[in-house]
């Protein structure tokens, strides 16, 4: 089975998350997706009243509907409580997954985040245990304005999150999707959800009806 490790704080998961999962599987031709909730993001602070469980449930919600069998939700980070190191969480799944995995997990990135690659916790042990598939962004990403919704980098992590991916100058063996994600960010929605606007169809289904239901996101 060919499994990748889709990783990220999905506040909230969207429909360009689910968009690039469904590209893994149907493109890069892998059987499973594990979408992992991080706990502690290293690489930034995660913005609005939302909890770790909060998350963690919207997106076991979306793979539940989904129903393939091709997406699930991965609770390791949350329940390991703490920053959340994606060495520590390969090592994991490496160990979980033992005698199950057809040669390495993938682990999706995207290039925003890839420009700091080699800032982060044991870089070369991430590519000892996986692949690297890196999506790159819509350039007009960076024009929404700052807010409360908007993340903003921590610890290590020395620049934006517009910095440009150069593929020649990263160093490490990748792939890198030729086109972008829908054109959705979370921190948009967030702030739609802040100010009343709509938003329905940024979101599967399920999660606009968590969100409501949970009234998540209300507060500035």
């Amino acid at each position: 089975m060919r499994i990748a490790v889709f990783g990220g704080s999905f506040n909230p998961f969207h429909i360009g998350h689910a968009m690039l999962a469904d590209t893994i599987v149907k493109e890069l031709g892998y059987d499973k997706v594990l979408i992992v909730p991080t706990y502690i993001p290293p690489h930034k602070i995660i913005s609005c009243n939302v909890t770790p469980q909060q998350r963690l449930e919207m997106v076991k919600a979306f793979c539940d509907a989904e129903g393939s069998g091709h997406f699930e939700m991965e609770p390791c980070e949350v329940e390991r409580g703490g920053v959340s190191y994606t060495t520590d969480t390969l090592k994991f799944l490496k160990e979980k997954y033992k005698g199950k995995v057809d040669g390495k997990f993938a682990f999706v990135m995207g290039e925003e985040i890839a420009t700091q690659f080699h800032r982060w916790r044991d870089p070369d042990g991430v590519i000892e245990n996986a692949d690297l598939i890196i999506t790159p962004r819509y350039p007009d990403w960076g024009s929404i304005e700052a807010s409360a919704a908007k993340n903003k980098p921590a610890g290590d992590y020395q620049k934006d999150f517009n910095e440009k991916f150069n593929p020649d100058t990263f160093g490490y063996p990748c792939t890198l999707l030729e086109k972008p994600m829908l054109p959705v960010s979370s921190t948009e929605i967030r702030r739609r959800v802040q100010e009343g606007k709509s938003f329905r169809y940024l979101v599967p289904e399920v999660i606009f009806e968590y969100i409501l239901k949970n009234r998540i996101y209300l507060n500035k």
